[in-house]
């Protein structure tokens, strides 16, 4: 292990643990507030919305900590984050601190589960553990797959303006 490998794991635990834990909260008092917010912001199928939203940063989030599978952990990372920003944060403007928060957190999270699916989980990973590791390659065609997937959610299921 190496300093690299130190921070490395540094940032997936912080960034990942963080993330399982906004999603745990979208679950707090159950799904209904959080589908009500979904279908407020023109989200189609707000209840499937917030399980999707909530499940995909549990499992990711933790996932990407663990650092397993983390380049497919990573483009569920950016995927999330990118529907939070067109949706949300794209609108409000760049700092996260002004009313109903801008999008320079969200696109922080997500440049960080993209440099961790390009350079890779490190050492202190389960990647490492399990040879299961990707290349930088693989890394970038993750990372574009997980913001196609992002455009199609949102082709399929986002109506600006409209409210369920």
């Amino acid at each position: 292990m190496d300093r690299l490998d130190a921070a490395t794991a540094l940032v997936r635990i912080i960034f990942g643990v963080f993330l399982a834990v906004h999603g745990a909260n979208k679950l707090r008092n159950g799904l209904a507030g959080t589908a009500s917010w979904f279908g407020s912001i023109g989200m189609r199928w707000p209840r499937g919305q917030a399980l999707t939203a909530a499940s995909t940063e549990i499992v990711a989030g933790l996932m990407f900590a663990a650092g397993f599978l983390t380049a497919l952990s990573a483009s569920a990372i950016v995927a999330v984050m990118t529907v939070a920003i067109v949706t949300v944060h794209a609108r409000v403007g760049f700092f996260i601190f002004l009313p109903d928060g801008g999008w320079e957190y969200c696109a922080s999270i997500a440049t960080v589960a993209a440099a961790v699916a390009v350079g890779g989980a490190g050492r202190l990973s389960i990647d490492h553990l399990l040879g299961t590791g990707t290349g930088p390659a693989a890394g970038v065609v993750m990372v574009l797959a997980g913001v196609l997937l992002a455009s199609v959610h949102l082709a399929a299921s986002w109506r600006p303006g409209a409210r369920t």
